[in-house]
């Protein structure tokens, strides 16, 4: 499993990479997709749209069962990645590249946790 450094992580197993005081891009992570397994749909939400910390603002569909992706930040939805919607299975390659949303405004966040401490969360869960 792969756990970029300079990337924070949720419980949910949501990767948060801040871009600026209030501004995050976010994904899920490479043990999230593994445990997904093969994503064949994406249902991402609307620009403009805002979301509280751990509501659901995304699911994503594999051949095993519908998830709902946590927003790990309470925000605004600046961007998201079109790409996705006709290519899902971009999150199973390369779930660090396969960004979902691009959040401004961001006002708080869950307890988001470094590679080594989510690492540490993933072998506890897994017991």
């Amino acid at each position: 499993m792969n756990f970029p450094k300079e990337l924070k992580y949720s419980k949910s197993h949501e990767w948060v990479k801040m871009t600026g005081d209030a501004e995050a891009v976010i994904g899920l992570t490479d043990y999230a997709q593994d445990q997904l397994g093969d994503l064949v749909f994406v249902n991402l939400p609307e620009e403009g749209d805002s979301f509280e910390v751990d509501e659901a603002f995304a699911d994503v569909e594999s051949v095993k069962a519908v998830s709902d992706v946590l927003s790990p930040v309470a925000g605004t939805i600046e961007a998201i990645n079109e790409e996705l919607l006709d290519s899902p299975q971009m999150i199973n390659t390369d779930p660090y590249e396969a960004w979902l949303v691009k959040m401004v405004e961001i006002s708080e966040s869950t307890d988001l946790m470094s590679a080594d401490e989510y690492e540490e969360f993933i072998k506890s869960e897994g017991k």
